[in-house]
């Protein structure tokens, strides 16, 4: 990783955001080198509970033993068979015999939203996460993510769009939480035209993180123009300083 860019954008996320919140990044590889490894789980266990560790500033390793959610496994792009019934586990359930968290009205629909998932396999056999300031030059991150409050996000989707002729540089898939923020900003790194990933609506999820968070993930080349253009932007602006004072007293 250019720490140039870790320095430039620690700058100006200070100048424009204040105190608030550092981003996570992640990454693949096959080695563990300096960050700590999560233990296999041996139940379940949101990423999400682990990933607020991160924020804070502890770097952590997960292999696909290390998360206690077969959707986690799947949508970090680890091998994951999935669970018997699950087009009735994400809709209606079974009557005395399965609950389901009806997130899709019938299993029917379920089967056609799975059919049109994208396939995702992790590069490597283990994925990092570090806090943005904790990142080194051997790193290199996929993508970025942020877990942020209405008014940082309202500067984050601003920015993400400040270079967009067209409507939808920022998108929310329905998705897992996780999904969220590993699987579809790592897919979007990869397409000619990357976009942002606004997400946390998984009501799962939601839990394990503060009331008024959600995600914001782009990834890391798309992030890096993002930077690029801060100083240009409407964060130069009186309207963009109103909010910036506003996060200062959050």
């Amino acid at each position: 990783m250019d720490t140039s860019i870790q320095e430039q954008f620690t700058g100006l996320w200070k100048r424009f955001f204040g105190e608030a919140d550092l981003p996570v990044a992640f990454f693949y590889t096959d080695e563990v080198k300096g960050v700590d490894q999560v233990p296999p789980s041996f139940g379940h266990r949101c990423i999400f509970a682990d990933l607020l560790r991160v924020a804070k500033g502890q770097s952590l390793c997960f292999s696909a033993e290390s998360i206690g959610c077969f959707g986690g496994r799947r949508y970090l792009g680890f091998p994951s068979e999935m669970m018997p019934q699950f087009e009735y586990f994400l809709s209606c359930g079974i009557p005395g015999e399965l609950e389901g968290e009806r997130y899709k009205k019938t299993p029917e629909l379920v089967k056609e939203f799975m059919k049109d998932a994208p396939p995702f396999e992790a590069p490597g056999k283990l994925i990092v996460f570090k806090r943005w300031d904790r990142l080194q030059e051997e790193d290199d991150p996929e993508a970025i993510i942020f877990f942020a409050c209405p008014d940082v996000l309202s500067g984050l989707f601003t920015l993400a769009n400040f270079d967009k002729s067209d409507l939808n540089g920022v998108f929310a898939p329905f998705s897992a939480g996780c999904g969220s923020v590993v699987q579809y900003p790592y897919l979007e790194g990869q397409s000619d035209h990357p976009r942002a990933v606004l997400g946390l609506f998984d009501v799962s999820a939601r839990p394990f993180v503060p009331a008024d968070v959600l995600s914001f993930s782009v990834p890391m080349d798309r992030f890096v123009t993002m930077v690029g253009n801060m100083e240009e932007s409407f964060l130069i602006t009186e309207s963009w300083r109103k909010i910036q004072r506003r996060i200062g007293q959050g």
